[in-house]
């Protein structure tokens, strides 16, 4: 059964790359049955039909071998074909030959037009075919006008009319439900794209902050162990001490975000947590550390924040902080706040500008080169550099607000003010 099944499926495959082919098998089919049924009198005996007792015409022959090699060009000019079989038969039943089955060939072109042209037009000419073809036998058949076979005619053609309808609209039904589901699927992939691309750029973020940080740290400490390597080795040992945790910080924290991009099947990634505000004091003791003098003020304790704005704000507060190391100087100063307002979170980080230092550009500045100079207007200057435009992208897509520039009296100011959308800790109103 399962042979014959797979048999019958590449018989179909075939004949469907092959239509011409049964176009020609089907028209040598209605040749030999319309040339046996003239041979046949449905009348020859009392209950019964008799074989054998007439034949043919020649010109019945004609019409017959015309109608049929019609039929092979059905599928490429349908209505052409329609046209010329239903003439054919029109011109036996004028002409008083003997009635030969030349029907069976405007039928099949019949069911051929209504399959493959649209609801309007095939109703029209099935209408118009079987007028015409019903008139025809009527008015110019042997039989009288009211004999079963001028009623056969007529239902014949209508059922042919009806049955390529009906495969027309199975096919078009058909069609439209493959439609819909590949349009489905496309409308899979793009989102599939979609969302790999959102993940790729804040992954992308994640390692910036994570090297730029960490590498900023790292440049700073090993310029001070280059300094007083000869006249102060104790402190060079620290500053030495101090590149080699920076370094192995960044080391554990991209091991964590490449960690996010392993399949099922690879090794078993890092299962540390996001770096967010909890460990808030543990970053700001780097800075410490590296020589930069930083003082918090918060009062977040107790808020439970959603991941993306936790990471949020600690990643901007590592950038904005590393821009200070980078750019303010050897003597600034930084100050961190972190305040809940309402339904959102501030995050503040100020610097004095290093009144020993020369003059320095604003943060946009800071993260671009060339430095702009430092009478150029703030809005001039912003733009430059991935730091500040990370941070913007970070906070765009939480729904929040950015604001940076110059403070009155010297330093920068960095304020960033996040929504928080999840559950506040008990006794919050």
């Amino acid at each position: 059964m399962t042979s014959l099944g797979t048999g019958m499926a590449r018989g179909r495959c075939w004949l469907r790359g092959h239509p011409f082919a049964f176009d020609g098998a089907l028209a040598a089919v209605v040749l030999v049955s319309m040339v046996a049924g003239s041979f046949a009198d449905p009348h020859g005996g009392p209950g019964r039909a008799a074989f054998g007792e007439r034949a043919p015409s020649p010109l019945g022959v004609v019409l017959m071998v015309l109608a049929a090699a019609a039929l092979v060009g059905r599928r490429r000019a349908p209505l052409p074909v329609l046209g010329f079989t239903a003439a054919a038969t029109v011109a036996q039943l004028v002409t008083g030959d003997r009635p030969v089955p030349v029907t069976t060939a405007a039928v099949i072109a019949l069911y051929t037009v209504a399959s493959r042209t649209d609801r309007p037009t095939a109703w029209r000419v099935g209408l118009l075919t079987m007028a015409v073809l019903t008139a025809a036998a009527m008015l110019f058949g042997p039989a009288p006008w009211y004999s079963q076979e001028n009623f056969g005619v007529f239902a014949w053609s209508g059922m042919a009319a009806a049955a390529g309808d009906a495969v027309r609209s199975r096919r078009a039904f058909v069609d439209a439900i493959r439609e819909r589901a590949e349009r489905a699927e496309r409308t899979r992939e793009e989102e599939a794209r979609r969302r790999v691309a959102e993940e790729r750029l804040r992954i992308a973020r994640d390692l910036h902050d994570v090297v730029a940080h960490h590498i900023a740290l790292v440049n700073v400490q090993a310029g001070v162990a280059a300094h007083v390597m000869d006249r102060r080795p104790d402190q060079a040992k620290e500053a030495l001490a101090h590149v080699r945790q920076a370094s192995r910080s960044a080391l554990d924290e991209l091991r964590a975000t490449v960690g996010l991009l392993r399949q099922s099947g690879d090794p078993e990634a890092p299962t540390e947590p996001a770096p967010g505000l909890g460990v808030l004091d543990e970053l700001l003791n780097t800075f410490r550390r590296a020589g930069l003098p930083v003082e918090l003020a918060r009062t977040d304790q107790g808020l439970r924040l959603p991941a993306a704005v936790d990471l949020a704000a600690y990643r901007i507060v590592q950038e904005a902080l590393t821009n200070v190391r980078k750019h303010a100087g050897p003597a600034a100063r930084a100050e961190v706040s972190v305040v809940r307002a309402g339904r959102t979170i501030e995050v503040t980080v100020l610097d004095d500008g290093s009144p020993k230092a020369p003059p320095r550009a604003p943060a946009a500045a800071r993260d671009s080169t060339p430095k702009a100079p430092p009478g150029t207007p703030a809005a001039a200057r912003d733009g430059g550099g991935h730091g500040l435009l990370g941070m913007r992208e970070r906070v765009a897509a939480l729904g929040g607000s950015l604001a940076t520039g110059p403070r009155y009296g010297g330093g920068f100011r960095v304020q960033a003010i996040l929504p928080v959308t999840d559950t506040a800790a008990p006794g919050d109103p």
